[in-house]
């Protein structure tokens, strides 16, 4: 079953070309990896994704239906989430922002949303802080409210934008261990520069460097994921790994991928 579908999509910026040719599949319970250089179009496929910009040409869905029309399917933790540390609001109240729906702004069962965030920050293993106050909280910690303010609404995919930029070495593996314990009941996309740590838990890798560069296999290593990322926005991704023994295909218009 397909969570996401883009199909010949092509996106610029002031006649800039961002974005050429782009083919996805991200099926359920995929965990992919976004990776490239920056300037490359990571963040714009994302926010395509989430119908915060519209494609030139091709066409994105999200559960069959425009990235506008599914914001209830998608949870998403943005790059750089600037919070005032010293204002006075508490992880809870964090995670309940994202159970605002400006549809029904006169909420009557309080206590029901309180409940779901409360399992959200649970499921996090963040329980235990739901008082505290933000600005008391380890970058690492931080972002696991963030996420758990996403998943509060219970979506079927989650996309974050560099989610371990403000965490330490150490706390990034834990993070992407959480990860890959939430990935068994969500779909995940991930951007990310953590290649060594991350190649231990995606299924898949896309190599975004204004083209995708789609990679599915068992076992992706960290020697790949550098090889790949070595390129930079001016230059073709070094793709061509068929002498290390790794497939690879570039994606061309009108042609899908099937990565059962």
């Amino acid at each position: 079953m397909s969570i996401i579908e883009i199909k010949n999509l092509d996106f610029a910026y002031t006649g800039e070309k961002v974005l050429t040719s782009i083919n996805l599949t991200v099926k359920k319970n995929d965990f992919l990896a976004v990776i490239g250089p920056n300037g490359g179009g990571k963040t714009t496929l994302l926010k395509l994704m989430l119908g915060l910009l519209t494609p030139d040409r091709g066409t994105v869905a999200v559960n069959g239906k425009k990235p506008g029309n599914a914001a209830s399917s998608i949870g998403y933790v943005p790059q750089n989430v600037h919070m005032n540390q010293s204002f006075p609001i508490s992880a809870i109240d964090v995670v309940l922002m994202g159970t605002f729906d400006p549809k029904n702004r006169f909420r009557r069962n309080q206590a029901k949303y309180r409940k779901a965030a409360l399992d959200a920050l649970d499921r996090l293993e963040m329980g235990g802080y739901a008082t505290k106050k933000i600005g008391t909280l380890s970058g690492g910690q931080r972002q696991r409210v963030l996420i758990a303010r996403a998943l509060v609404s219970k979506p079927e995919l989650l996309l974050l934008d560099e989610p371990t930029a403000s965490i330490d070495t150490k706390g990034q593996a834990e993070f992407y261990e959480l990860l890959a314990r939430l990935n068994k009941e969500i779909t995940i996309l991930v951007v990310s520069h953590d290649l060594l740590v991350i190649s231990r838990y995606v299924n898949a890798v896309a190599c975004i460097n204004k083209r995708l560069h789609y990679h599915d296999q068992a076992e992706i290593t960290g020697d790949m994921l550098e090889t790949m990322y070595s390129c930079t926005v001016e230059e073709d991704c070094p793709v061509e790994l068929v002498a290390h023994g790794f497939p690879h295909r570039v994606l061309k218009p009108h042609e899908d991928h099937d990565h059962d």
